[in-house]
């Protein structure tokens, strides 16, 4: 028997959610609020899935790296596999936000989608790069 307890993060209430797993399968769930918060213990112990967000190569951007994430959650065993597959990835800017980067990425039903835009990089620009290091002094 395995004891798997849980936050709830559906809604701001944020019950503690207890899930006994007997040979793979669920026999009890306690500590719910509501129905939702059931569903949700129940999809983390049977098929855990999470949204991914992370960064990729651009060339000739403004920035070195475009942001991106799943545009679904995607099964929580995937994720490094998806990683190792988005660190050999660069794209060509420019890209705009919301451009599809990979489509069904790893079987998983998910694609990869730009969350920002990154505009192709013009040497003889008048606009400063829109990243600012500052240092600061105590």
């Amino acid at each position: 028997m395995a004891v798997k307890a849980f936050t709830c993060t559906v809604c701001p209430i944020g019950c503690e959610i207890t899930v006994i797993v007997e040979e793979g399968k669920i026999v009890d769930v306690k500590g719910f609020g509501c129905t939702r918060g059931k569903d949700y213990a129940v999809r983390e112990v049977l098929d855990p899935r999470r949204i991914l967000v992370t960064v990729i190569r651009c060339r000739n951007g403004r920035l070195p790296t475009v942001s991106v994430k799943t545009d679904k959650p995607i099964p929580k065993g995937k994720t490094w596999e998806i990683m190792r597959i988005l660190s050999g990835i660069m794209v060509e800017a420019p890209i705009s936000m919301g451009q599809v980067i990979v489509r069904d990425v790893a079987d998983s039903g998910a694609d990869i989608v730009a969350t920002r835009p990154n505009p192709k990089s013009d040497e003889n620009s008048d606009q400063p790069h829109p990243i600012r290091i500052r240092s600061f002094r105590r």
